[in-house]
């Protein structure tokens, strides 16, 4: 994949205000999620990653140990179940939309088609949403298993973050260069007293 401009300048902000790395929720797989999300609270819609949280990396179908939970979760929320993902929908790494349309298929889920990379794809995000009901950031999950994307984007729409930390068994995240790195950092500063962003109640 291209480097992720958008990821890097982000993640530059960490060093300015690390609670953009910290997760609202965490649950070690997709499987472990409580459907509804964050129960008591107005959560409307849920933005779904792709890559190593409900799917193997690279491929386009549900990792079938999750069909199941993926089933309720696609009943519980409808249309506001969106997937948001860097390879699939984008113009860098999908540019004739056949993946996303190929996972549409697979999934029953509509893809967003967004230009700019995770985690800079807010506005688009919110346009899609806001078509649909959604009227501020706060009713919004934003679920994932990468902190440098999903977990920060979330942290700066002021969305709710929810962190699927051990991947799927296809590509455990203990086993790829980033989960011990982004674990590690989430530990340290939870012990340190960092807290999840403050959502948002501004209209979008």
């Amino acid at each position: 994949m291209p480097l992720n401009l958008t990821a890097t300048f982000s993640l530059l902000r960490a060093l300015k205000n690390p609670s953009i790395l910290v997760p609202h929720f965490t649950t070690p797989s997709f499987n472990q999620i409580p459907i509804p999300l964050f129960p008591g609270e107005d959560v409307r819609a849920v933005v779904l990653d792709k890559d190593n949280c409900f799917a193997a990396p690279r491929t386009d179908v549900i990792w079938p140990e999750y069909e199941e939970t993926y089933a309720k979760l696609r009943a519980h929320y409808g249309d506001r179940l969106v997937i948001v993902s860097n390879t699939s929908g984008t113009k860098v790494e999908d540019a004739s939309g056949a993946k996303a349309v190929l996972l549409t298929k697979n999934t029953s889920t509509a893809v967003l088609r967004h230009d700019t990379l995770k985690p800079g794809c807010s506005e688009e995000i919110f346009a899609y949403l806001k078509a649909r009901g959604v009227t501020k950031p706060s009713q919004i999950a934003v679920v994932g298993d990468r902190i440098a994307t999903d977990v920060v984007m979330a942290s700066l729409m002021g969305a709710r973050s929810v962190w699927i930390k051990d991947g799927t068994p296809a590509r455990p995240a203990e086993k790829t260069w980033y989960g011990p790195v982004e674990a590690g950092v989430v530990e340290m500063l939870q012990r340190r007293g960092w807290k999840a962003m403050p959502l948002s109640e501004k209209e979008i």
